[in-house]
């Protein structure tokens, strides 16, 4: 048996990032924003002494996690061909400027899995829960989903 308990931090919050993916063809080249959202499935086998997968009380330290790396960010690749630009408008207060191996939802999905994978350890969830999926949400219509694959 597994038990699985979510916690979303939704479109609401304002988690309100800009990025741009200067690989694409599209008007994705373009610098964008969402307000992201984040969808954490925990599981387990055994629920712990109050029967819970997580506590969600125990939630805050990596919600502001998350509030540091997307909240009025602009995130760009670390090889995008303008960062010195953007390190520029970051230096005169123009932009809080966030730097990622990569941009886009499926690798802030993957990026958001790793931290909260670092998260679970440093408060003592594992080995007992663990981390099923994340998805971020750019709007209603578009989403990504990052999960390991089970050994």
């Amino acid at each position: 048996m597994i038990y699985q308990s979510t916690k979303t931090y939704g479109h609401d919050l304002g988690f309100s990032t800009a990025f741009r993916q200067w690989r694409a063809d599209s008007h994705c080249k373009f610098v964008h924003g969402y307000a992201m959202s984040f969808k954490l499935i925990f599981e387990a086998t055994e629920l712990d002494e109050k029967n819970w997968v997580v506590d969600f009380g125990s939630l805050k330290k990596l919600k502001k996690q998350l509030e540091d790396l997307f909240d009025h960010k602009l995130i760009v690749a670390q090889d995008d061909p303008e960062i010195e630009w953007f390190r520029e408008a970051s230096n005169k207060g123009i932009v809080d400027l966030v730097i990622f191996p990569d941009t886009g939802c499926e690798k802030f999905a993957q990026y958001v899995y790793t931290l909260t994978e670092e998260w679970l350890k440093t408060e003592g969830y594992t080995p007992r829960c663990r981390l099923a999926s994340v998805e971020v949400k750019e709007h209603g219509a578009n989403s990504a989903i990052y999960m390991k694959e089970q050994k």
